[in-house]
């Protein structure tokens, strides 16, 4: 039996699990994840609607993209993801962390707010594959009416979108001038910070029309890093810089993610730790109340997600593993990253049974 990665065409996170494994070779085929495998699969197993689920030869279900990866790199042979080397590691993990945690808001706030209508056609084609347009267009306002429900709670309001929009065309700008020189974050070998962007920068961002028009006009080498991630022409190929070099050309991005995400993971380990130490032996909520963030110096309001704060633990372990820090330390200070070095984390996070859990 071949493995099953239940995924739609227009979810963010499937789009990174998919181009992962071409890459990695895997032989799998691909499930629209429409209602009937929600109720008949993925539902009794997860315990809610989730994409993408991979559904393994021996009838194993994996879900999050990061559990998916992870769970390839181990079982199977060839080059990796991960570099091995300390600052392109922590580097990868990090932009993993940006990629999928952060960009979220951009990604949103471009489907929703400029992108709306085709965005229903494209829920409805999920939920009635076998549907005419009107009816696709009927159900698939329905049930995209929930995730438009979520642009505010992200933060995204009539205050803080031009903000979005200005740091989302400095990121264009800055990833465009990267990817004039190489191929991909580190070399010509994706890394796990490849397959953190390409989430967002592809199913929302490339792929939906009006943000896809924005992108192959502001930054054109970005759009052909995400139709190479996307449209695998060599597997298992290519090599991370050697003598751990992080190109200079990353310093801006990283230090976007230093200046604005960082801040905001930080409010939120410290409402954990409150939140925990009040609410003990209790199962985390999805998020733990609202917390303060600030993009190009516009300051907001947004969910604090402690499901975050599990990424950041990633790069964080492999930074507190490091017996020599000298190297990384030295990058840090180039990219204002003391909010990272000093970060004052709180309770230890595990992922099982499909949840975060307090360890």
């Amino acid at each position: 039996m071949t493995d099953i990665l239940y995924a739609a065409p227009l979810s963010l996170y499937s789009g990174k699990a998919r181009a992962y494994m071409d890459w990695k070779n895997i032989d799998y085929r691909e499930q629209l994840a429409h209602p009937d495998i929600y109720r008949d699969i993925i539902i009794p197993a997860v315990g809610r609607p989730v994409m993408p689920v991979v559904q393994t030869a021996d009838a194993s279900i994996l879900q999050d993209t990061t559990l998916i990866i992870d769970h390839y790199e181990a079982i199977t042979d060839g080059p990796s993801i991960y570099p091995d080397t300390p600052k392109q590691k922590l580097v990868a993990l990090l932009l993993e962390t940006f990629g999928d945690e952060w960009l979220v808001i951009p990604a949103m706030h471009y489907r929703w707010n400029y992108n709306e209508e085709w965005v229903y056609g494209q829920f409805g084609k999920v939920a009635l594959p076998d549907g005419d347009k009107a009816a696709q267009y009927a159900m698939g306002k329905e049930r995209g009416s929930t995730f438009r429900g979520f642009v505010p709670m992200l933060g995204i309001n009539d205050v803080t979108i031009p903000a979005i929009e200005k740091s989302y065309e400095a990121l264009l700008g800055d990833l465009n001038a990267h990817f004039t020189q190489y191929d991909y974050l580190l070399g010509s070998r994706p890394s796990i910070g490849d397959y953190g962007l390409i989430g967002p920068l592809y199913a929302h961002l490339y792929r939906d029309p009006a943000s896809g028009e924005i992108m192959h006009r502001l930054a054109p080498k970005v759009a052909k890093w995400v139709e190479r991630m996307v449209n695998v022409e060599s597997p298992l190929s290519g090599d991370f810089l050697p003598d751990d070099e992080v190109p200079e050309t990353l310093f801006p991005i990283l230090k976007r993610m230093m200046d604005e995400h960082i801040p905001y993971l930080q409010n939120t380990a410290n409402m954990l730790r409150d939140w925990s130490t009040q609410n003990p032996n209790t199962e985390i909520p999805r998020a733990v109340g609202m917390t303060e963030f600030t993009v190009e110096g516009t300051i907001g309001q947004r969910i604090a997600i402690p499901f975050s704060l599990w990424m950041l633990q990633r790069p964080l372990d492999h930074y507190a593993s490091l017996s020599d820090r000298a190297s990384c330390d030295a990058m840090l200070d180039q990219i204002n990253g003391l909010g990272f070095k000093k970060f004052q984390s709180g309770p230890r996070l595990i992922f099982e049974d499909f949840k975060i859990s307090i360890a």
